[in-house]
């Protein structure tokens, strides 16, 4: 295939891919932004279902305490009571997993959220679980799923064209691989945008939003220091989620976080 045309097909992936991302948007109700979103709420409820059980199983499945399922499921749905959360209008559901050694906590699209028993045995408060929770259902109703998906398809399809159009044959390695950073970078965004709204959540139900820096402290402690460098990881450092957590705590507390608030 000569090099015009080559280059011919890739202009018109790219000019695909830039036509199925930019012609479809959303305004999210909770933060007033205009989203690149391809895929309706309902399909994003439906898909967050449909992979529930699948996810859970690859963490040995739901945790076998009622109590603690219990715990998870209250806190959760103090949280998805606040006003925020209930403009997202999602069916906000919170599952406990057995898993005792992947600290971790994670939201599906459309509303699932689930928290491994290895995170949830370090959490010491019931604010420190509620920030953690917050955290995820700022996830949901950010839509961070369909947003992601949507900036993958676009990528993907410009990766395809540099690699079909490059007359270097290692042209589509490279786009592929800068396709993988640039996500990388979305992936962090992701996390601090929810971590603003996970402070926003824990004040209106009642929680002192400063758990959530403790919380970053207890993933600091989890990880033993064995981190890639930020530009390669999907999530920022705690430590730097932290010191952002306070920057956003002490612009809606000047005068000091009240005492009142559940630690």
């Amino acid at each position: 295939m000569s090099w015009v045309v080559r280059l011919a097909i890739g202009g018109i992936m790219v000019l695909f891919s830039l036509f199925s991302y930019y012609g479809k948007s959303s305004v999210n109700p909770i933060t007033g932004e205009k989203q690149r979103i391809s895929i309706s709420k309902e399909e994003e409820v439906a898909m967050g279902l449909q992979s529930a059980p699948g996810m859970a199983r690859e963490f040995g499945g739901q945790h076998r305490d009622p109590r603690v399922n219990e715990l998870v499921a209250r806190i959760g749905r103090k949280m998805a009571a606040t006003p925020i959360a209930q403009k997202g209008n999602y069916p906000y559901k919170f599952f406990a997993l057995v898993d005792p050694r992947t600290v971790n906590a994670f939201a599906l699209p459309g509303g699932p959220i689930f928290i491994t028993e290895a995170l949830l045995s370090r959490l010491e408060t019931e604010g420190q679980l509620a920030a953690v929770l917050g955290h995820e259902l700022g996830h949901v109703f950010l839509r961070h799923s369909a947003e992601h998906m949507a900036k993958a398809k676009l990528i993907q399809g410009v990766a395809g064209a540099a690699a079909v159009s490059g007359v270097d044959p290692t042209g589509g390695m490279v786009a592929n691989n800068v396709a993988n950073m640039v996500n990388l970078k979305y992936g962090r965004e992701d996390e601090l945008e929810s971590d603003h709204w996970g402070v926003m959540l824990m004040v209106q139900a009642g929680y002192d939003p400063r758990a959530m820096i403790r919380v970053m402290e207890i993933l600091e402690k989890a990880s033993g220091g064995s981190r890639a460098p930020q530009y390669m990881s999907s999530h920022p450092s705690p430590a730097d989620r932290a010191e952002r957590l306070r920057a956003i705590i002490a612009k809606q507390f000047p005068n000091g976080v009240p005492g009142n608030l559940i630690k």
